[in-house]
């Protein structure tokens, strides 16, 4: 506790799904409304369209589920983390977020990336640029919103989209979410476009040289800094251990070695005391708020006991 005592306990939290490895529209509506009792910040959900699991899950789509959220739900904000611009064009996810956006009242953060998962666009026929042509739409795309999000008339024309006009309804509330791996050109565009930037969860060395790189382009631009990722937790020692041993089993590796594995990724490990030193370290870099990552829908009480544990510490 020594950490957190010294830097204070600011760290915020979300909750993040990911409904492509299953779970139904009911099940993702109660563990928003979860999240909203509970107080945290948002509820984000994954946009992919397919997982390779066996049986191969239900895949909900993000901004369907999420338009519903906003109408049953009140103040928590919510998140779609990340849509691929591979999915659609920017016509389309522009009318999706301003759609939701008013349906909710203000309360959409609208997370944009490149797309990652070849074989989801290979099942349902979508072309799959490499990754120049990717990033190419990507920055278009933040062309596109940027200037469809201003006032009327709207004029923009790239090398692959264009949008003229008188356009509406314009934004409530909405954020823009950018984040991703890459050590340089992502960071940067965060600085100088987004609201807030997130990536994984990782040491906090490596966010730190990442998170310098965003400060730098923003320069006097708020900037909102989040991570992403997974908690292996227990409030004991023992019940650490019986969790971490379940996950392993699942994996068909040993507890240890997943717990090393976990640790040096830099995800959240361990019990109380640990976990506080964690956020701490994070804290110091400049990370101001978690998404702590639940994949099993069906198990809302461990999703709760995770979350719990988490904010606890």
């Amino acid at each position: 506790m020594a950490l957190r005592a010294i830097y204070g306990a600011a760290m915020k939290f979300s909750l993040m799904s990911e409904p492509q490895l299953g779970g139904t529209y009911d099940q993702i509506l109660a563990a928003a409304r979860w999240a909203e009792a509970e107080g945290l910040v948002s509820f984000a959900r994954s946009d992919h369209f397919y997982s390779s699991g066996d049986p191969t899950p239900d895949a909900t789509d993000a901004f369907a589920t999420l338009a519903g959220l906003a109408r049953e739900t009140e103040k928590i904000r919510l998140c779609v983390l990340v849509t691929p611009i591979t999915f659609r064009h920017p016509a389309v996810i522009l009318k999706n977020a301003v759609t939701t956006d008013q349906m909710s009242g203000g309360r959409l953060d609208l997370g944009v990336g490149t797309g990652w998962m070849e074989l989801e666009h290979e099942v349902f026929g979508l072309d799959f640029y490499d990754w120049k042509g990717r990033f190419e739409r990507f920055e278009e795309t933040l062309d596109y919103l940027e200037a469809a999000f201003g006032p009327d008339p709207v004029e923009y024309e790239g090398k692959h989209y264009r949008i003229k006009g008188n356009i509406g309804p314009k934004p409530q509330g909405i954020r823009l979410v950018i984040g991703g791996s890459g050590e340089k050109r992502t960071p940067t565009l965060a600085g100088t476009r987004a609201d807030e930037y997130n990536m994984f969860l990782r040491p906090p060395a490596d966010a730190a040289t990442r998170i310098a790189t965003m400060r730098a382009a923003a320069g006097d631009r708020k900037v909102e800094v989040t991570m992403m990722g997974p908690a292996l937790v227990g409030r004991t020692q023992a019940e650490f251990e019986a969790v971490r041993d379940a996950a392993a089993a699942r994996r068909g590796i040993s507890g240890e070695e997943l717990e090393k594995r976990w640790a040096d990724a830099g995800y959240i490990v361990g019990t109380p005391d640990r976990i506080a030193e964690t956020l701490a370290a994070l804290e110091e870099v400049g990370v101001e708020r978690i998404y702590l990552q639940w994949l099993d829908l069906s198990d809302l009480d461990g999703m709760k006991e995770m979350v719990d544990v988490v904010r606890s510490a």
